[in-house]
């Protein structure tokens, strides 16, 4: 990881793949590293074909399972920022709540069907709006863009 670039970790579910890419790519483009659990966790999948007739709780408790555990993990403890994409899991908060026991801020970008309660309090700055939360992690954590596309 290049020590200049601040790294950004999205915790999310699954069912949010392609709202993950998306970001991704987003925050890339304004200088951030991502460790995206999407892109690492689906070589699993694309590799193994065995994987894909593999229940879920046998997956979890297999040696793939830990190594994505422990990638998600570490990464969203060592980021610099992690980003919740609602609404979302336990998984994902689950790895919020790493996050904040380290320290490291936490955007959220909140949507219809939210179901959390207390805990909401982790995160540092709930937005409603994708392109005010990236023009704020832009200026604070990367670069921002000179353009924003509108709806």
């Amino acid at each position: 990881m290049n020590q200049d670039k601040k790294n950004a970790y999205i915790a999310a579910s699954w069912k949010h793949k392609h709202a993950v890419e998306l970001l991704t790519g987003e925050l890339r483009d304004r200088g951030l590293e991502v460790n995206s659990f999407i892109e690492k966790e689906a070589n699993f999948y694309v590799n193994d074909p065995l994987a894909i007739e593999m229940s879920f709780d046998k997956w979890v408790m297999s040696a793939d399972g830990k190594e994505c555990f422990e990638y998600d993990v570490n990464s969203a403890m060592s980021a610099d920022l992690v980003i919740y994409l609602g609404p979302s899991g336990k998984d994902a908060w689950a790895e919020v709540g790493a996050a904040y026991a380290r320290g490291v801020p936490i955007y959220a970008l909140f949507a219809k069907g939210e179901d959390i309660g207390l805990m909401r309090r982790m995160v540092s700055h709930w937005f409603d709006d994708v392109w005010l939360l990236l023009f704020d992690i832009g200026l604070k954590f990367g670069q921002p863009k000179e353009t924003t596309p509108t709806p």
